[in-house]
């Protein structure tokens, strides 16, 4: 008794403590570390930056090419910059009705990029982000409808007219959602190497 007490104290642990080390390890690697909190929080500020310097443009932003190239490189952890990035506008702009789709609208096209194949020739890849990111534009109005119909009492022919309404600014939103995810390909390769090094 005396002898396994020893063995104990002198840093092995007992066949009952083993598991417990195994599951803290597991907990350790799914949780975010701190480099990642920190790594994350900067990056979901350079997204509302982003959308910042480019206020003067109509619905013409780098949020659909930082969500892609985000979530191809940190997969399901690319959600902590993207709301990062959605709590910063409310808190900054406001918690109003036009926020409130912020809150799935841009889980959307994450939801989508997570659903590709996680392996594609740049032939493919390059391509695939193009669409996806132009298709995210121009369906904005229709993801952001559902909420705008709650908040506002609206019925269907109602949120089809606010659609109607706004798709001129959908257009402009796929316009350059296709020019700023021409970039997509090439900064997964560059966050992806600088995340090989770190």
């Amino acid at each position: 008794m005396w002898k396994h007490n020893q063995s104990t104290h002198a840093g092995e642990p007992s066949e009952q403590a083993r598991p417990v080390v195994k599951n803290s390890k597991k907990r350790r690697k799914s949780a975010l570390t701190v480099r990642e909190m920190t790594v994350f929080s900067m990056l979901g500020t350079i997204m509302y930056c982003s959308k910042l310097f480019l206020a003067w443009a109509p619905n013409i932003h780098l949020i659909a090419l930082f969500i892609i190239v985000f979530t191809v490189v940190y997969r399901i952890k690319a959600l902590v910059p993207i709301y990062v990035f959605v709590f910063l506008t409310g808190l900054l702009e406001g918690f109003s009705p036009w926020w409130v789709p912020y809150l799935y609208v841009w889980a959307i096209l994450w939801g989508g990029v997570m659903l590709l194949p996680r392996r594609m020739s740049p032939k493919i890849a390059a391509p695939i982000y193009i669409a996806l990111g132009t298709l995210h534009g121009l369906l904005f109005g229709v993801f952001c409808a559902p909420s705008q119909a709650l908040l506002f009492g609206l019925d269907f022919q109602g949120a089809l007219a606010w659609i109607a309404a706004g798709f001129y600014f959908d257009i402009l939103h796929g316009i350059g959602n296709f020019a700023a995810c021409t970039l997509a390909f090439p900064l997964i390769k560059l966050l992806q190497k600088i995340e090989s090094r770190g």
